[in-house]
């Protein structure tokens, strides 16, 4: 009872989820993945009556937790069933695997994605996307980026949200679950939030599913593995949304960044040239918006030096990486997202101001090393 206990404590980190959605043309009917039913949780919700989004929210978080409950003691049962089975010697796992990834090179999230599957040395094939056509990702109900098609023998999973990419694939590289089994842990859910928006959660999104010798051997204890989920969340939630505010703060900022977008995604040549003068013009408008949205200072560089150096406290002196000896997910998420700043003026304010640079480098070192 104790095991089962234990292996129930993911779903207090649930977020509201729901089970649902229809799978996309062109992919298998035994795929597992999480396809949202909308367009990635950007489009409004009905909010005809008063508290509707409320009552909503209440019954799918509701529904997340019993369905929770569900799944991670079914992964718990599952995974005790896999060891028992397990040869002795097993295949490269990653060799097994067939890694396509759909993304815009200057998002941070796929940015966090390429940083994972780079320094695990997984190969895989990258897909631009056109973000104002977006044909490249037509085959998907799930309209965000990144989503990451897996092909393991004959079952082709679509993988979407970056934690859950990341999660799935290092819950995979070591425990040797099948992709197809690990996918059901992290489902998805429409639920409202508090702008009366609809938005697509997932479950468990940075837990991975481990049993007790498979994590002890990964983290050495759980303060370890609850500090990597603590700042995977703190990139996702709080790091992130300082990049645009920072890229796009002066006009100036703005049509750089533009260009640098331009330059390296996929955009036809009038596509391109309309997309960097009008783009920047709206997100210099747009990031004053989230400026206001987040509560960043009237000096939004302020906000990401704070940001910066509070990440090199959490490491600290005595460790090269908050992973020890080596990045865990935690400093694979945080270099992810700052590398998309790389070339700008805010990436280079940030390495001149903040304390950051020598661990900064030192991920990069570790990833450029990775045995291939």
């Amino acid at each position: 009872m104790a095991q089962v206990a234990r292996a129930l404590w993911p779903v207090r980190y649930a977020l509201a989820w729901r089970l649902g959605g229809r799978l996309p043309p062109g992919l298998p009917a035994h795929s597992r993945a999480g396809f949202a039913g909308a367009a990635g949780g950007q489009g409004p919700a009905a909010t005809a009556r008063k508290g509707s989004p409320r009552l909503l929210g209440a019954a799918a978080l509701a529904l997340g937790g019993a369905l929770g409950l569900y799944h991670t003691a079914r992964w718990h049962l599952r995974a005790q069933d896999l060891r028992a089975q397990r040869p002795a010697a097993q295949l490269s796992l990653s060799s097994r695997l067939q890694l396509t990834l759909y993304q815009y090179k200057t998002c941070p999230f796929c940015s966090k994605v390429r940083a994972f599957l780079d320094f695990h040395a997984l190969p895989y094939q990258v897909v631009e996307v056109n973000p104002v056509r977006r044909a490249e990702i037509k085959f998907s109900s799930y309209r965000k980026v990144p989503i990451l098609l897996a092909q393991e023998g004959e079952s082709l999973q679509q993988l979407n949200d970056s934690s859950v990419i990341i999660s799935a694939l290092k819950t995979y590289l070591v425990s040797g679950q099948p992709l197809e089994d690990i996918i059901t842990y992290y489902p998805p859910m429409k639920a409202v939030n508090d702008q009366g928006k609809e938005v697509t959660e997932f479950c468990n999104k940075y837990w991975l599913m481990l049993d007790e010798k498979e994590a002890q051997h990964l983290y050495g204890g759980k303060e370890a593995r609850t500090e990597e989920m603590k700042w995977r969340q703190w990139a996702d939630d709080w790091l992130v949304h300082l990049i645009s505010p920072n890229v796009y703060r002066t006009p100036a900022e703005a049509l750089a960044s533009f260009d640098y977008i331009v330059r390296e995604g996929k955009f036809g040549a009038v596509e391109g040239a309309v997309a960097k003068y009008m783009g920047a013009a709206a997100m210099y408008f747009i990031s004053k918006r989230l400026k206001s949205r987040h509560h960043l200072q009237d000096d939004v560089r302020e906000d990401l030096y704070e940001a910066a150096d509070k990440w090199v406290a959490a490491v600290g002196k005595d460790r090269p990486f908050m992973g020890g000896q080596k990045p865990n997910l935690a400093d694979l998420a945080v270099y992810g997202v700052l590398r998309v700043m790389e070339g700008l003026e805010a990436f280079d304010d940030l390495m001149r101001h903040t304390r950051i640079q020598p661990w900064y480098l030192r991920v990069e070192k570790a990833i450029a090393e990775a045995p291939q």
